[in-house]
């Protein structure tokens, strides 16, 4: 059976850490970011980790 490959295209926008979580980036940063208060503008420059049944999907497609 030949190897599976990695899902290039989740690779380029999800990490796995060390310890197994998946961490993303959120969405909504693009632009109109003058139309979004401080707190919004914060959160979205931040980091997220994926916590539902999607990480252990992410993984399979990743190979990991």
């Amino acid at each position: 059976m030949p190897k599976q490959k990695t899902h290039k295209g989740l690779s380029k926008r999800v990490k796995v850490t060390a310890t197994g979580k998946v961490k993303r980036h959120r969405t909504g940063g693009g632009h109109l970011m003058s139309g979004k208060n401080a707190k919004r503008r914060r959160k979205i420059s931040s980091s997220d980790i994926v916590t539902t049944k999607m990480a252990d999907t992410v993984k399979i497609k990743l190979c990991k």
